[in-house]
């Protein structure tokens, strides 16, 4: 089965941190820090919401809904003052008498409540009828007798309503208010709008209630995951670095989970590759200088004559060194960026056609076939690229394919276009990578099998060095690759070169 693996940066990375002389770093503490948990926070929020928007309703009801109500029952007792009026006046026309037609009338009015007061007012203002008369308490304090109750001073406090004549005069009013009230509200109005406000405040109480209960799980079921995230970030801080969160999900805490365990994974993988390369670079180093010094103590003990064929063993190792040392310091400084980007307009065909033209020859003597397919329409290609980086990240893997490719094998450099990206493949038939393997194939002195590396006289560091040159131009590596079929290395480079990577 063929395994494909894609590596690289397609976006400018930048950016610049302030430095400073001081620092300092500590273990996480067992016990957290104290404060207000994040469930008790939420659950507070919720129930503040609530009360809010409770009294945001109030608020609007005794800006709004207050003013109406008191607009309908002032309209409402005018209504009974008009009836009222009107029915004495059609009293009066038949029996021509206004105190007999004001008894009749206005007392069938003070039936309808209790709680409204009903005075009929002659033209001269004197008082003829007043329901209070009637009533076990009187505004004096007597009982019986012809004193009338004290009307409110204010007159938005009553309503009053003339008494005509069939000829149109005025022959008396009749006046009416709140019995113990100064507002135009009856018991039956003031305890309707008491209850209305009652009914309010045991909402808002009851839609706290159930937001803090809400909020209380709802907040649970959010702190859970990220209190999973926190122990697992501590454990991965005090070594424990396969601790996995195990948080998935659509949403961004199940994503925030799902990045974390590959930013974990990722950094487990990297320490482990870095302690492998400690010992990599011990190795590769520990090799050529004990075949050295093996020889150069033969030689001064006489067990072997120093000619030259055993200085030549020597300097093949001191050549070996100064390579893999040229290659690390070339390897850091594209990693550091502290390699100047030279870009230039080039032409993409005639650069690595003549690239495979020089590579030939080498390829003849390994008993290989090397060919160059050019996919281009037209036979040019052209891309803002340094042309001495572009043409070393092929070389090392034209040298990868004839390294790992048998005798009589083939090995395929082909270049094409795919919208404003350039890309150039080596395909070889060689002995594969193994699926497992390959996220770990541009990592330094990597090597699937231990020996696969010195037995081939690499490096081991020409596929980071490659990586690091395509990253550098913004582009990625695809690797497609069957054991025992063959590796193909795809570099996608872009055509245009953003300015500031130019000049990094």
């Amino acid at each position: 089965m063929s395994a494909r693996f894609v590596i690289g940066k397609s976006t400018e990375e930048g950016g610049s941190e302030g430095s400073s002389s001081r620092g300092s770093w500590n273990t996480i503490r067992p016990i957290p820090k104290r404060g207000r948990p994040f469930s008790t926070s939420l659950t507070l929020v919720c129930a503040l919401t609530a009360i809010m928007t409770a009294a945001v309703l109030a608020v609007v009801l005794a800006a709004v809904w207050e003013g109406q109500f008191m607009a309908y029952t002032r309209q409402n007792m005018q209504s009974i003052a008009d009836s009222t009026a009107a029915n004495i006046a059609d009293a009066y026309a038949v029996t021509g008498d206004l105190d007999e037609a004001a008894d009749s009338a206005a007392a069938a009015t003070s039936s309808i409540s209790s709680d409204i007061v009903v005075q009929v007012l002659d033209a001269d203002g004197k008082v003829l009828y007043d329901d209070t008369w009637a009533r076990p308490g009187r505004s004096d304090g007597t009982v019986g007798g012809p004193a009338s109750s004290s009307p409110p001073t204010a007159a938005e406090d009553l309503v009053a309503s003339p008494i005509l004549a069939r000829d149109g005069s005025v022959v008396g009013s009749v006046r009416m208010w709140a019995f113990g009230s100064e507002a135009l509200l009856t018991k039956t109005d003031a305890s309707f709008r008491s209850n209305s406000y009652g009914a309010i405040v045991t909402a808002a109480a009851i839609a706290a209630i159930l937001a803090c209960v809400i909020g209380y799980f709802v907040s649970r079921w959010m702190a859970e995951p990220i209190q999973r995230i926190t122990s697992t970030a501590k454990q991965i801080r005090n070594g424990d670095l396969t601790a996995r969160t195990g948080v998935t999900g659509e949403d961004e805490i199940g994503q925030l989970g799902e990045t974390f365990d590959d930013m974990a994974t990722t950094i487990e993988r990297d320490i482990k590759l870095e302690h492998r390369l400690t010992g990599d670079v011990a190795h590769e180093l520990r090799t050529p200088l004990m075949a050295m010094q093996a020889t150069v103590e033969a030689m001064q003990d006489g067990v072997l004559p120093a000619d030259d064929e055993h200085l030549e063993v020597v300097a093949v190792e001191v050549r070996r060194l100064s390579r893999l040392i040229d290659a690390m310091l070339k390897l850091s400084r594209l990693e550091n960026g502290t390699t100047e980007l030279k870009c230039e307009h080039t032409d993409m065909v005639r650069l690595v056609k003549s690239l495979v033209s020089s590579q030939h020859q080498l390829f003849h003597e390994k008993g290989l076939h090397l060919r160059f397919v050019d996919e281009t329409p037209h036979g040019e290609l052209l891309a803002d690229v340094d042309p001495d980086l572009i043409r070393e990240a092929v070389v090392n893997l034209m040298s990868n394919a004839m390294r790992y490719t048998n005798a009589d094998g083939w090995v395929k450099v082909s270049l094409r276009q795919d919208r404003s990206d350039v890309l150039v493949s080596v395909q070889d038939t060689g002995i594969g990578i193994a699926k497992e393997d390959i996220p770990q194939t541009f990592s330094r002195f990597w090597r699937s099998d231990v020996s696969r590396e010195r037995v081939s006289g690499g490096l081991g560091v020409g596929l980071a060095i490659t990586k690091e040159i395509i990253d550098r131009h913004n582009g990625t590596i695809l690797v497609e690759s069957e054991l025992g079929r063959g590796t193909t290395f795809t570099l996608r480079i872009p055509q245009r070169q953003a300015r500031k990577s130019q000049d990094k």
